[in-house]
């Protein structure tokens, strides 16, 4: 038989709760059984008045929202707003019912600029303590990277100014002493590319196969165990990947409370700072090691000279000491030159440096001899380090993946380096829920079949190592 449906005719009572019209296996529902917010009241009350003004939207509610847009994809606030009105899952997520009265998207702009960065921070970190205490994480092994973000500017923003550079001119080569010689600083006009409506955001690209564009630097630190962040941090483009290194594990061993055992990081991290870091904290590096650059024609290879960091002085292949020269510079590096007499009654002259030089000078970090103890290591990398590697390009890199694919991480929505913060912790806190919320689902349905007596099938959620893409 036919059948009919009068569209025409209202409904006049909704009988029953939304929860009953939601799937129990939809992210918003598994994510509200792990999700306690009842800490945060207490911690905003201070930046509103106790008697003033009317009522605001409640603190949990804001961050309901934000979190419901940021594990359905949905960054923009007006657009948030409006599917709020007609979605269900985020009525009922957020505890409102059908008939009541939605904020106004500009609430959720201001309760960002009164909030600031340090309080949504927060609550990214109680999202990773709460994946600690449930085991879902151990912060042990840790990987990390760091993935460029398109800030939200065009390029009719982009204009080049001019400043003015000083180079410090190389140090002079001084008398026998071997004291600092004078320097003499010369101004140099150069082009920078600025952002006019993004001033935070810098020209950068990932290779020099891609074009410069305006970006933020999004350095993730992830753990190993099922793909929880255990830290983020946003910084300029143009900030180099390891600068954000010593804090991120300073504030991984606070969230945790866990001792760091190894950590994983691709070349571009293969630094003698980083090494030397790690090495002082006693954590395992399992980072591939650059190989030195090779030389000039005609020139000896740095490997070749022996290293005394005790001494602080260096052995050239033909037994003289090169010592240093000068100061170090900021970054820890040290010049080490030979006496010129040396070099001149050398046999080994013509194969050390170029004809037009008096003496041979190498420049080596103050903790040389951890990048040479990182390289032999990288020479004897066996299958647990090989594993680990492979484990960082899943994790963390799967992470950058997801979070710009499904979670709005692929631009910047908001312009300022304290709104593109607010928005990398709130992407991780909600990738951190579902991850949270999807190990509890796996290891409780089990539970659920044998109680109820029926053979075990395969689950509906994810396993644990594939819930990173749940």
């Amino acid at each position: 038989m036919l059948g009919q449906k009068d569209r025409r005719q209202p409904e006049l009572f909704v009988v029953g709760s939304l929860k009953d019209l939601l799937p129990e296996d939809h992210v918003l529902v598994r994510v509200d059984k792990v999700l306690d917010l009842s800490w945060l009241e207490a911690e905003v009350a201070g930046l509103y008045s106790a008697d003033k003004g009317r009522p605001g939207i409640a603190p949990e509610v804001a961050v309901r929202l934000m979190l419901a847009g940021m594990l359905l994809g949905i960054v923009h606030d007006r657009r948030l707003m409006r599917e709020a009105r007609v979605n269900l899952a985020i009525r009922w997520f957020i505890g409102y019912g059908l008939h009541e009265s939605l904020p106004d998207h500009s609430s959720l702009t201001r309760i960002r600029q009164r909030w600031g960065a340090d309080r949504f921070r927060r609550i990214f970190v109680r999202t990773v303590q709460a994946c600690i205490a449930a085991k879902v994480a151990k912060g042990e092994i840790v990987h990390i990277d760091s993935s460029l973000i398109r800030a939200n500017v065009s390029w009719d923003a982009i204009a080049r100014r001019h400043v003015d550079a000083v180079e410090v001119a190389n140090t002079q080569e001084s008398g026998e002493d071997g004291g600092d010689g004078p320097t003499s600083p010369r101004a140099k006009r150069k082009k920078i590319a600025t952002c006019i409506s993004d001033p935070d955001a810098t020209l950068s690209k990932n290779n020099k196969a891609h074009r410069s564009e305006p970006s933020y630097k999004h350095h993730t630190a992830v753990d190993a165990e099922r793909g929880v962040v255990l830290d983020v941090a946003v910084t300029t483009g143009a900030v180099h990947d390891t600068k954000a290194v010593e804090a991120q594990l300073d504030a991984i061993t606070a969230t945790t409370g866990a001792d760091i055992q190894a950590v994983t990081m691709d070349a571009s991290y293969a630094i003698t700072r980083i090494f030397a870091d790690l090495e002082a904290r006693s954590i395992e590096a399992v980072i591939p090691a650059k190989a030195e650059r090779p030389p000039k024609t005609g020139v000896i290879p740095v490997r070749r000279f022996k290293y005394d960091a005790k001494n602080r002085i260096v052995r050239c292949p033909g037994g003289k000491l090169l010592r240093p020269h000068g100061k170090p510079d900021c970054d820890g590096f040290q010049h080490y030159r030979a006496q010129a007499p040396d070099c001149r009654a050398c046999r080994l002259r013509q194969q050390c440096f170029s004809e037009n030089m008096k003496r041979r000078a190498i420049l080596l970090h103050k903790d040389h001899d951890a990048l040479l103890r990182a390289r032999r290591k990288y020479a004897r990398w066996g299958d647990h380090e090989a594993a680990l590697y492979r484990s960082h390009r899943i994790r963390v890199e799967g992470y950058h993946g997801e979070a710009k694919t499904w979670h709005g991480l692929a631009r910047a929505v908001r312009r300022g380096l304290a709104n593109m913060q607010i928005q990398a912790y709130l992407a991780a806190a909600a990738v951190n829920l579902k991850r949270l919320a999807a190990a509890i689902a796996a290891a409780v349905f089990p539970l659920l079949l044998k109680r109820s007596g029926r053979p075990e099938r395969p689950t509906v959620f994810p396993r644990p190592r594939d819930i990173q893409f749940a």
